[in-house]
């Protein structure tokens, strides 16, 4: 981590005139500061560039901030402070319940905030939990926050879509009967006519680039089953 002088902080907030103020705040104390205005930005832009600390809104744009939180907690390990609506106890207990390791209430006081940060950036990191975390050249499987990246980009799946492509990946190179699949997945055993999992199969290759007509990174064995490939996600 950098000295606390020179801390990178990412600032994740839509409203354009307080994110404007914590910016000018923070930049006139020597914080590095970056704004993000919507959720669904945030995952990447940590991956790629790794604060030291992120001041995260609750209320935002295509993705809120307790879903942000989960994702980051996955693999990210340092501080996250939460920003809430003022008197809204609920978000906060939600907020660290996620991983976020203090909340400030809104309207925001600039030397509460400062006083929050410099004692956060003084902790140590915290190691996410390696255990839930698959990789494959370029992509990268977080099991807690059922979240995908593939070449530093969020892949949107379902839950349903991101427990199959688990199970495969997490037997990456060994062939997985769909009577195992139906049996982990749904608790029941197979008829031999539900094929809710080559649906599930199916959208997965789509939204992961996969060829349908000659899958080479989730593929069909004919008579068997499916087969995740670890070597092809280049």
């Amino acid at each position: 981590m950098n000295t606390e002088s020179q801390a990178s902080i990412l600032l994740v907030e839509d409203d354009a005139s307080l994110a404007e103020w914590i910016l000018n705040y923070l930049q006139g104390h020597n914080y590095l500061v970056h704004h993000i205005a919507r959720g669904d930005q945030v995952a990447a832009y940590v991956q790629q560039h790794v604060p030291d600390l992120v001041i995260l809104d609750v209320m935002l744009p295509y993705k809120n901030g307790f879903d942000v939180c989960r994702e980051l907690r996955a693999f990210y390990p340092h501080p996250i402070l939460m920003l809430t609506a003022c008197g809204e106890e609920a978000d906060e207990i939600l907020g660290l319940e996620l991983g976020a390791n203090d909340y400030l209430a809104k309207p925001v006081r600039p030397r509460v905030l400062l006083a929050r940060l410099k004692a956060l950036l003084r902790r140590e990191p915290q190691e996410p939990s390696v255990q839930g975390i698959l990789r494959f050249g370029q992509l990268k499987i977080l099991r807690d926050a059922k979240t995908v990246f593939y070449r530093d980009e969020v892949i949107g799946i379902t839950a349903h879509e991101f427990d199959v492509l688990w199970l495969l990946a997490n037997n990456a190179g060994k062939v997985i009967r769909r009577e195992e699949l139906v049996t982990q997945l749904r608790g029941i055993e197979y008829d031999g006519f539900d094929r809710s999992i080559d649906i599930r199969i199916s959208r997965l290759r789509k939204k992961l680039h996969d060829n349908p007509e000659q899958p080479v990174r989730i593929k069909t064995v004919w008579a068997k089953g499916y087969l995740f490939s670890p070597e092809a996600w280049e």
